[in-house]
């Protein structure tokens, strides 16, 4: 393709949000939207290896040495493709998203396969329960009635991470949720945010989705656990995380998913109490905060590691992010005169750099240079993909609920060997009573922690 020269596109008279490069995308026209994030969605599945004869489905190459990626990467790679098949209608991936969830669920059917035991933390195990209650939320094809079922997988990792063996039970930090599952991993008594506002996240829209309220009280909980450890600032930061034994250490990193996760699960909790003004409140600083931070010229950016190199984990936040903020606009329609044009500013620039790689279309890591900086991966096409999601997401309908078309069998006792959740009213969309056990199985090993964090 030839590239134009920007002084040429201005002789030309083009548009100012028409962007040029390997990627030629319209950002006011969705039909071009979807034409490049499918070019985008295409080229993310090149690092995916999962369904050739011989490899595991479900997880991208790793975990390093043998590969840049954990676990829980293939989860969230499989949520970004399910919100890039609801915003454009592409179904090409259907086989490959349904085949790669179910093989990873386990044989306690609870997203806990044995062996990712020695790096399985609550927050791994939460993003493919995330990508699990999105399946449920717009309507994606159930899986076969003798498999487990969107919304009961989704439950369950729920119902576990709510059992006391895996939080804290006594002193400042109480109720806490850790970040590693099992004692013999390195970071169990690290207590950080991505793990507590997964399950807050994974609360708030179960408690949409079934109308229980008990879902939102312990979602509710946990947001006042964040925020009384002082996890977000007085200026609405959000922080990484702390230690015990009482969680003041503060780790001051700021990463965008973490504030990401907060607001979405907050848009949830505000559509589910009919816009309520306590939600209300906590949602307005913290989009202000996210676009100060996380925003710089309304650009994309890491500030906790983008400066100084970020790993193929911080690598994959942006689009996260991006897709976060993009359903906050669906569940909080006032919020989008504030948010949509960050996101397509954003996008415009992500979009712009991607001309690498063998086809000249790969997209790199830095969005505010306008340049390809050299790097591919999973997590880098993801962002963009992400980020041109964002752009059609506030006008798609909002997530399904049981009552509103969801199909997906629950089961409000599932992965756990008691009823954690009690169901006050009927749970409609064909819920059944049943119970998993989890059975866990301890196992000694280690997980390698991130340069800037300091666990014991």
């Amino acid at each position: 393709m030839v590239r134009l020269s920007t002084p040429l596109l201005a002789v030309l008279g083009l548009a100012a949000d028409r962007v040029y490069g390997a990627l030629d995308v319209n950002l006011d026209d969705p039909a071009s939207i979807k034409k490049a994030a499918a070019q985008v969605a295409e080229d993310l599945l090149t690092f995916y290896h999962g369904d050739e004869p011989g490899m595991v489905p479900g997880i991208l190459p790793g975990p390093p040495p043998d590969g840049d990626y954990y676990w829980w990467q293939g989860g969230a790679m499989w949520g970004t493709l399910l919100d890039y098949r609801h915003a454009t209608g592409d179904k090409t991936y259907d086989d490959i998203v349904t085949q790669a969830l179910l093989w990873q669920v386990g044989p306690n059917k609870d997203f806990m396969p044995p062996n990712w035991t020695a790096s399985m933390g609550n927050d791994d195990q939460a993003f493919w329960a995330l990508s699990s209650m999105l399946a449920t939320e717009i309507g994606y094809t159930d899986p076969p009635e003798d498999q487990p079922q969107w919304l009961a997988l989704a439950q369950a990792v729920f119902n576990e991470q709510t059992h006391e063996d895996r939080r804290v039970d006594s002193g400042r930090c109480k109720w806490g949720l850790r970040w590693q599952v099992y004692p013999s991993n390195n970071g169990y008594n690290y207590i950080n945010t991505i793990a507590n506002a997964c399950y807050f996240n994974i609360g708030a829209r179960l408690a949409r989705y079934t109308d229980n309220s008990t879902y939102a009280d312990l979602a509710n909980k946990t947001w006042n656990l964040i925020q009384d450890l002082g996890y977000i600032s007085d200026k609405w930061d959000v922080y990484d995380g702390a230690h015990l034994p009482d969680c003041t250490d503060l780790n001051k990193a700021q990463f965008s998913y973490n504030a990401a996760m907060l607001l979405q699960g907050a848009a949830f909790l505000y559509n589910y109490t009919d816009g309520s003004q306590i939600w209300k409140d906590r949602i307005d600083p913290l989009v202000d905060r996210m676009i100060e931070i996380f925003f710089p010229k309304d650009i994309a950016y890491e500030p906790s590691c983008e400066p100084s190199g970020c790993n193929a984990d911080m690598s994959s936040y942006k689009g996260y992010t991006a897709r976060w903020m993009g359903s906050t606009m669906q569940l909080a329609p006032y919020t989008r005169e504030k948010i949509f044009p960050v996101l397509k500013t954003s996008a415009q620039a992500a979009v712009k750099q991607c001309t690498g790689g063998d086809n000249g279309r790969f997209c790199g890591f830095h969005w505010s240079t306008g340049t390809f900086d050299g790097t591919i991966g999973a997590g880098q096409q993801m962002n963009v993909l992400g980020a041109l999601v964002s752009i059609l997401t506030p006008d798609l309908p909002p997530p399904l609920t049981n009552t509103t078309g969801g199909t997906s069998v629950g089961d409000p006792n599932a992965g756990s060997d008691e009823p954690l959740v009690p169901t006050f009213s009927p749970i409609t969309g064909g819920d059944r009573a049943g119970a998993g056990i989890l059975t866990a199985i301890l196992v000694a090993g280690s997980l390698s922690a991130f340069a800037w964090m300091s666990l014991d």
